[in-house]
């Protein structure tokens, strides 16, 4: 493996009827590919079967944030549409966010808000450049409460829905949501984790797997393809994350009795790969901008689950550098061959 790593040698030919438009029926429903990396195998299982592959004392490692009703749909005076992703809240009434279709309109903007009364009503204060602008709204509410009333789930591009059909929103308000999500902040779902059920986590927890829980607010890095020839030249945006002390101690024990850590996800990997090598963990508020590719030496990480990526993305530059780029490539093709549904609502992976 060589330090200058071409994005080409991530790409892949994905049949388009391989990526998934909907969730299975039933969350642990989703099949799920094992890999071992001892003796290179690989056995097609279901996810509900996860507690009978792990171990007892492994330490499971989830990302409890929680995906924003992000999108939203803004009306020119005119009635031109213009669509927008919120960013991040500056200050009451004040929003960062991502617009398409402004193009230098400088007007009154009214936000399709059926739930309300009173329009609401806003107007570009600054503009950041590359489609960022910052918004100034008039009121008084949160973010949270607004994009509550008048948000849709921010799916990936690759997922494609009826604008006006509300009750696959409903849906997707459930089930690109993890059942464990507490913190809001994300505009992206921290996709493994979307496998896990009640029921699943009770039969960990009886098995004598542990569970930690830290928070990574997934921001608009993820949207963003790696563009540049060289995996190094890619710039990953900066995203904001926290461990807290139950989940340091956690993490603490786990290293000090040599049992597994697994992340559940490429955002739980990316947190723990953060921290610095032989250092003791402590509750931590910061950000990491950190890129996993090969080659790379784990910290902390030694088994990961996760969903099946893009080509040419970040994520599957991190799977690449778990298990190898060759083997990446053979694994892929297998669950190709095999029919495993693809991306955010597809099928899952445990990198063992």
């Amino acid at each position: 493996m060589h330090f200058f790593m071409h994005t080409d040698e991530l790409d892949f030919h994905l049949p388009p009827e391989l990526i998934a438009q909907a969730p299975a029926a039933e969350r642990a429903a989703s099949r799920l590919l094992h890999y071992r990396r001892d003796d290179l195998s690989i056995s097609h299982r279901r996810f509900v079967e996860l507690p009978q592959i792990l171990r007892d004392g492994d330490l499971l490692v989830f990302n409890d944030t929680k995906v924003l009703p992000a999108r939203f749909m803004l009306r020119k005076e005119s009635g031109g549409a213009i669509e927008g992703l919120f960013v991040s809240q500056q200050s009451v009434g004040r929003w960062r966010v991502m617009l398409k279709g402004l193009e230098g309109y400088r007007g009154e903007l009214r936000f399709e808000d059926e739930g309300s009364g009173e329009p609401l009503v806003a107007t570009c204060a600054a503009s950041h450049g590359g489609g960022l602008y910052d918004l100034e709204i008039e009121t008084t509410e949160s973010a949270l409460t607004i994009l509550d009333r008048v948000g849709r789930m921010p799916l990936p591009p690759y997922i494609k829905r009826d604008k006006g059909h509300d009750a696959r929103d409903v849906a997707d308000r459930q089930r690109y949501q993890t059942v464990y999500a507490s913190e809001p902040g994300s505009v992206a779902a921290p996709t493994a984790g979307l496998h896990f059920t009640p029921a699943v986590l009770d039969e960990l927890a009886a098995k004598g797997i542990e569970r930690a829980f830290v928070t990574l607010h997934v921001g608009l890095g993820t949207f963003k393809p790696v563009t540049a020839k060289q995996l190094a030249e890619h710039q990953m945006h900066a995203e904001f994350y926290w461990i807290d002390e139950t989940a340091a101690d956690a993490l603490n024990r786990a290293q000090a009795e040599d049992r597994r850590i697994i992340a559940v996800g490429t955002t739980s990997a990316r947190v723990l790969e953060s921290h610095p090598a032989g250092k003791e963990w402590r509750a931590t508020e910061a950000e990491t901008s950190i890129f996993i590719y090969p080659p790379y030496q784990w910290r902390h990480v030694n088994a990961l689950i996760t969903n099946f990526h893009l080509p040419r993305s970040t994520l599957i530059a991190l799977v690449a550098a778990m298990m190898g780029l060759e083997e990446q490539r053979r694994v892929y093709k297998e669950a190709i061959n095999n029919g495993y549904r693809f991306f955010s609502y597809g099928d899952a992976m445990f990198i063992d």
